[in-house]
């Protein structure tokens, strides 16, 4: 019944997402002018997607391969395997190329529906900002929506499908080792889509701004840049497509984690003759359920949004938000009470509930701690504004002490969070009890996720609705509205950012334990050095043997070594691109005058070859590093424990430096458009050109190293907890 009814609602909302979609299409597509414009930028980013995942499939079909054969030839067989080595191989290889699959649609169908949402908030805005607001927040949702459902009906089917397998069928708590694969193949394109979008959109923004706004003094959105469409494009590929797949990944990492711990709990629970009610098959379910619920609340949260004319657009937003927040937990009080009730423990699901809302509380503030960061109203970006003034150093200066501090919050959230769940789970006295409270605070979190997304995917159409009411030349009190709109925009796509982190601390910490849950399934009554691990049911990982010391250091070290590539991929794709934009100005004078036309298609071109060829260096390896450093240490007879370390350490390395990366470019980013409004002279003025050198320097940080590290963190989890048997 449990999983009937995760289908029934994934199918419903999958429904109602092409029924926003005809809502949103229905509407009027502008000028003949905004047409132009929309039109360059729709065949310029479904050009790239094309490119991309041809890129993305060839990778995926050899990694498949290799998954085939490490598990299929390469490992022995375990008496914790529930079928032999070749269905093994064959069952996490199939689920590999679903997970891959699947991501790969939900990040496309994002962006198809945002390069054509993008001109009717543009041509809406004409006439009312509360439509606008309205095309733009649904065009995001059915992004969201696809996302999280596609996510469900993977996993949910997956499971189906595996328990009506005799084979299985009597194992059920062993079904979520053999759909591990599935979030693998989701993070493994996840990886690329948002390594590839990141660098493309970053290095198109860069080439537009220091060559047009810096060099020749001309506007942002101006059609005399010859980079301008390549920028429009890469709103799309980056932040819809990239950080679709991006949170696609997320969902089926941490539901399958979630799952595995579940699994541990009630088999526990059975053991100690205190069962849950819905039995094992509730318990490993409930992941899915809340997650269904969270659905429903996204879908009243995204059709409340409305705003009045004169009114702020992100008030409108945020009441969306807040109810969907209070109607997620009212669905998880429900699947709490539902799946988590225990007769002989009648408090567990109380226990449970609690955790869950621990979550909620923790993506509320983790929203209050970005706007603080990246929002001009408040003092880190002010400060940063304020030191422009005396040049591009000092601003640079500012924004890097405000990436730094901006550290410390989030990591107390993140602690209160973890600690706080652990303990209200191990109050209900079961075996793992204390874990699973750390993943029903996951889920907690990732219960608003469909919301979320649609306020992230908000951006770039809001972005791009104002770059083709710049281009087409539509009057100013239209750009104002457009304007307002795209203020909110990049406030939603910094906020999207700071949730992405949480989630992806969270969601490490799960799996991480998942890790160590399945480590424990293999080696338990054997005499394999990675059973040392273990005293009775707790995990150790000693950091005071050389190996794992080691092991440790090298995650640190991939998480600063990955970020340098990610940014280095930037400048050296930026440099092609502003060549070519002074080319086109030196060459054809009349672009700047007016009187002569840039070329649009040869930049977009450069942007899709140079992205595409840097993005492949620093996602191999990312990919290749945790398996070297697994497969070597196992031949010194301590993979598993170095593996835990390399995990745990790079982790932590992970969110820290993704949450410098993500909030001081964001705050560098505001503290342009602050300077912007009016103060300290306003556009063109020296404090606004340091600006913009401050936000050219964060551009890659904010949107490739740290969008790319929020999949890097939970690709080491997945990558792991896929190949865990053969460090063993």
């Amino acid at each position: 019944m449990e999983l009937i009814i995760v289908l029934i609602i994934s199918v419903l909302s999958l429904a109602f997402a092409v029924w926003l979609t005809t809502n949103v299409l229905k509407n009027d597509t502008g000028t003949a002018e905004m047409q132009v414009i929309s039109n360059a930028i729709k065949e310029g980013a479904e050009a790239f997607l094309r490119r991309q995942y041809k890129t993305i499939t060839m990778l995926s079909v050899v990694f498949a391969a290799i998954i085939f054969v490490l598990y299929g030839f390469l490992r022995a067989h375990n008496r914790a395997d529930p079928v032999s080595p070749l269905q093994m191989a064959g069952y996490v290889t199939v689920s590999f190329i679903f997970g891959a699959l699947s991501s790969g649609i939900a990040g496309y169908i994002g962006m198809w529906v945002s390069i054509r949402s993008n001109i009717r908030t543009a041509s809406a805005a004409r006439s009312s900002l509360n439509r606008a607001l309205q095309i733009a927040i649904r065009g995001g949702a059915v992004s969201g929506l696809f996302v999280v459902a596609m996510s469900l009906l993977g996993v949910g089917g997956l499971y189906g499908v595996l328990s009506r397998i005799s084979d299985i069928a009597d194992h059920p708590e062993k079904i979520p080792f053999l759909i591990v694969g599935y979030g693998f193949g989701a993070s493994f394109v996840a990886l690329f889509a948002q390594l590839g979008g990141g660098i493309y959109t970053k290095a198109a923004d860069v080439g537009a701004d220091l060559v047009g706004k810096v060099e020749a003094g001309i506007p942002e959105d101006d059609p005399r840049n010859p980079a301008v469409i390549a920028d429009l494009v890469g709103d799309n590929v980056g932040d819809c497509a990239g950080r679709g797949a991006d949170l696609f990944e997320s969902t089926a990492a941490e539901n399958i984690g979630a799952m595995i711990l579940a699994a541990s709990l009630a088999v526990a629970a059975t053991r100690m003759g205190t069962p849950f009610v819905r039995g094992l098959i509730g318990v490993m379910l409930f992941p899915l359920v809340v997650r269904a619920f969270g659905l429903i609340a996204s879908i009243i949260g995204v059709m409340s949004v409305r705003t009045r004319e004169d009114a702020d657009p992100m008030t409108a937003l945020n009441r969306g938000y807040y109810v969907t927040t209070v109607l997620a937990a009212i669905g998880f009080l429900g699947g709490t009470r539902w799946l988590l009730y225990s007769e002989k423990k009648p408090d567990a699901w109380l226990y449970y509930f609690a955790c869950g809302i621990i979550g909620l509380l923790m993506s509320v503030a983790f929203v209050f701690i970005t706007q603080y960061y990246t929002e001009y109203k408040y003092r880190p970006v002010k400060q940063i504004a304020e030191s422009s003034q005396t040049g591009p150093a000092t601003n640079i200066i500012t924004g890097i002490a405000v990436g730094f501090e901006c550290t410390a919050l989030p990591v107390i959230v993140i602690s209160i969070a973890i600690i706080a769940s652990y303990y209200i789970g191990g109050m209900v006295g079961l075996p793992g009890s204390g874990l699973f409270g750390t993943a029903v605070a996951t889920m907690g979190m990732l219960g608003t996720a469909a919301y979320i997304l649609a306020m992230d995917t908000f951006g770039p159409i809001t972005d791009n609705a104002g770059g083709i009411v710049e281009m087409s030349q539509q009057p100013d009190e239209i750009r104002v509205k457009t304007d307002r709109l795209d203020a909110v925009g990049n406030t939603t796509k910094a906020l999207t950012k700071g949730y992405a982190i949480g989630s992806a601390a969270l969601a490490a910490f799960l799996l991480f334990s998942a890790y160590l849950d399945e480590v424990r399934n293999y080696t338990i009554g054997t005499t394999s050095p990675a059973a040392e691990m273990f005293v009775g049911d707790k995990p150790t990982v000693n950091l005071a043997k050389p190996e794992v010391f080691v092991g440790a250091l090298l995650g640190a070290m991939l998480v600063f070594l990955f970020s340098a590539l990610a940014i280095k991929a930037v400048g050296n794709a930026a440099y092609t691109v502003i060549n070519e934009v002074r080319r086109q100005f030196k060459e054809k004078p009349g672009i700047l005058e007016g009187t002569d036309k840039p070329d649009y298609a040869r930049c977009v071109d450069i942007v899709t070859i140079g992205a595409l060829r840097q993005m492949v260096l620093p996602g191999i390896l990312a990919v290749g590093m945790p398996i070297a450093v697994g497969v070597v240490f196992r031949l010194l007879g301590i993979g598993a424990e170095t593996v835990a370390a390399f995990l745990m350490v790079g982790t932590i390395a992970g969110i820290l430096v993704a949450t410098f990366l993500n909030n001081g470019g964001g705050a560098w980013d505001n503290a342009k458009k602050f300077i912007e409004t009016g103060m300290y002279g306003g556009k063109r003025s020296e404090a606004h050109k340091a600006a913009v050198v401050g936000d050219t320097v964060g551009d890659p940080f904010k949107d490739t190293a740290g969008p790319s590290l929020h999949v890097l963190i939970k690709l080491l989890s997945t990558i792991t907890l896929v190949l865990a048997p053969l460090f063993i």
